[in-house]
């Protein structure tokens, strides 16, 4: 190992599937995310739940947040998915401090409240972290909820946050589960990295390791490993670290392809769900289809007494005819379906094709589908959303803010009259994205006309976007194919 490490002038393995805080890598929506859960849970109460695919970073992520929390935080960490009504019970109250009897869970409980309501007196927040919930008994679910009710006459003496597989969404789904769900304030998952985080996640791994020099990892090697996990960062390390041995051995010291080729063809991975050449289109509708973006741990800037927003009527830039609605929700204007027309051309009439648009009608239906309401701003920004995806090329680009599945319109006014305060309105654009009966919400920010001048524009952000949101590049193309 110390050849292995000297090789690559190493002080450490990057790659290891042991989560470390130091290796906590902030973009793909990770470091927004960790930055909401840490608000959530020091401002808010209820239920957080965090969900994504096996080795998707989610231990990672919660080792970070417990590192993260100040030290007026007493963390609570349980990883054993198997306990039962009692069990889970006497592990927390163990974990406080205090030694219940074993035996009926009643006096246990009792126990518990009275050190929660002393450590509450001493100025203390208690929140427990429990890793792969997916795989309780629904008695022991059924438990954290009621844990969810001890309180004071003021405030919730716990805050819990669970970790788990998008088999808890599932769970959770369950009419016997419906009380838990219902106090789940913030969702989040976590979704897969696309190629372009791959090849970043590699690059911050090595340095984080200690590595100096230039990108170890060609291009076409990252995206191979991009390919083969799946985005998946557990695999990512396991197929880096083979791919690194493969170098070594061979005295190289670039990943070339051939190099991954290898690692892939000694590792033993099981096949993956969904063909990840389909998820950059989607990766952001994967995000918070159980979770987030981070909309909903985002709260702190929808904090504060929200002014009546100015008036501002939606605006259409196209010649519309009506088009029914796909959803049971009214919309609040009519639904825009462009009459397209053919470009000038200087060719004869009848050689003049028409452009194909850009949203097709199905598309636009879905789209409309989504009610504002009363709610003046959202109504405006629908519009201009709707306009601009009508028009914007499909090299262009905007800037991911948050995907999130809290798509309440009266929540995203909210939002919309903070933005005004940081950056210019008419920049903001909203995108309902129809899963099934319910929407999810995605926010981007402005147009460009390509990623480098997306990047530049993220850098002259305000400092509150930069350190709040991923600011990720979206190409229009991308952005308008969850529609």
């Amino acid at each position: 190992m110390a050849l292995y490490l000297e090789h690559f002038g190493l002080k450490e393995a990057p790659f290891r599937i042991t989560p470390h805080p130091d290796f906590f890598f902030d973009g793909a929506d990770r470091g927004a995310t960790l930055e909401a859960l840490v608000y959530a849970v020091l401002h808010d109460e209820g239920i957080v739940k965090v969900s994504g695919e096996i080795g998707s970073g989610k231990t990672m992520l919660c080792r970070v947040l417990m590192e993260r929390l100040p030290r007026e935080v007493e963390t609570v960490f349980l990883a054993n998915p198997s306990y039962s009504r009692a069990e889970i019970l006497l592990a927390i109250a163990q974990e406080l401090g205090i030694a219940p009897a074993a035996g009926s869970a009643g006096p246990a409980l009792r126990e518990l409240q009275e050190q929660l309501i002393r450590l509450h007196a001493g100025g203390k927040r208690v929140v427990i972290l429990i890793d792969e919930a997916h795989a309780m008994p629904e008695e022991t679910l059924e438990q954290v909820r009621l844990l969810s009710n001890l309180e004071t006459s003021r405030s919730k003496l716990l805050q819990m946050v669970l970790f788990g597989q998008p088999e808890l969404d599932e769970a959770l789904a369950k009419p016997s589960m419906r009380q838990l769900k219902d106090r789940i304030t913030h969702s989040f998952r976590m979704r897969p990295l696309s190629v372009d985080e791959v090849s970043k996640y590699l690059s911050f791994r090595m340095r984080a390791a200690g590595y100096r020099g230039p990108d170890l990892f060609e291009a076409d090697a990252a995206a191979a490993i991009a390919r083969a996990s799946g985005g998946l960062t557990r695999r990512i390390n396991v197929l880096a670290d083979k791919a690194l041995l493969a170098a070594f051995s061979g005295g190289e010291h670039a990943i070339s392809p051939a190099h991954v080729r290898a690692a892939i063809a000694d590792s033993d991975l099981s096949p993956l769900g969904r063909s990840p050449r389909h998820r950059p289109a989607l990766s952001s509708v994967a995000l918070l289809a159980g979770g987030a973006l981070i909309g909903a741990g985002l709260l702190w800037l929808f904090l504060g007494r929200v002014p009546e927003p100015a008036a501002s009527a939606p605006t259409a830039r196209a010649a519309v005819t009506p088009a029914p609605a796909a959803s049971p929700q009214p919309p609040p204007a009519p639904v825009a379906e462009p009459v397209l027309e053919a470009a000038p051309s200087a060719q004869p009439a009848e050689e003049a094709k028409p452009r194909e648009p850009l949203l097709q009608r199905d598309q636009l239906r879905r789209f409309a589908g989504y009610s504002a309401g009363a709610n003046r701003l959202l109504r405006a920004r629908l519009a201009e959303t709707r306009d601009k995806l009508l028009e914007a090329p499909d090299e262009s680009y905007g800037l991911e803010l948050f995907m999130t599945e809290n798509a309440d319109a009266a929540r995203m006014e909210r939002f919309l009259v903070r933005a005004q305060e940081l950056v210019p309105l008419e920049e903001v654009y909203v995108i309902p994205i129809a899963t099934g009966k319910r929407y999810l919400m995605h926010v981007v920010y402005g147009a460009f006309a390509d990623r480098a001048a997306a990047l530049e524009a993220a850098r002259r952000l305000p400092p509150r976007y930069q350190k709040a949101f991923g600011l990720e590049p979206r190409s229009f193309a991308e952005l308008r194919a969850p529609l």
